[in-house]
């Protein structure tokens, strides 16, 4: 099962629309504080987020507290940052990966992707570009992990192709 982790993330229209592109693949989701938002079952009930309950959120203090809690991310983690030596597509996901993406003001921590930086990759884009959203940078990231590894536990066909 794919792993999304947000670090800090501060804009709670893409967290929520992170939280359903989860619930549609079946992957995990973990916030790393500081948010920039209330994740209570009160504020996600008036956001009117009715999938919220289809997603495995879990909840982490800063990064070393994750690690702490699963030290096997470390091996499989992948660092989203436009600042980035390769592109993504030269990535090998796996099943178990955790893809990692920072919060939109100031993407990843600079030491993180220092620690990992043979395991950082970017979104191709124009230079006069500054990023992606993020809730679009996670869909294609997680879709492409999900290509590389067969769509496990995902339909591949609707109702037209019965």
């Amino acid at each position: 099962m794919l792993n999304i982790v947000l670090v800090e993330p501060e804009i709670p229209q893409n967290c929520g629309n992170i939280a359903r592109t989860c619930a549609a693949t079946g992957s995990r989701l973990h916030l790393v504080r500081p948010l920039g938002f209330d994740i209570s079952e009160r504020a996600v009930r008036r956001a009117g987020l009715d999938y919220w309950h289809l997603v495995e959120v879990f909840d982490y203090g800063d990064l070393a507290d994750l690690f702490r809690r699963h030290p096997e991310a470390a091996g499989q983690a992948w660092l989203a940052t436009t600042k980035a030596p390769r592109p993504y597509s030269e990535a090998r996901f796996t099943r178990d990966s955790w893809l990692f993406f920072g919060k939109e003001t100031a993407g990843l921590p600079q030491a993180f992707r220092e620690q990992f930086q043979d395991r950082c990759v970017r979104l191709p884009m124009i230079s006069q570009a500054r990023s992606l959203n993020l809730a679009n940078s996670v869909a294609v990231l997680v879709y492409e992990a999900l290509r590389q590894t067969g769509f496990p536990g995902l339909l591949g066909t609707g109702e037209m192709g019965v």
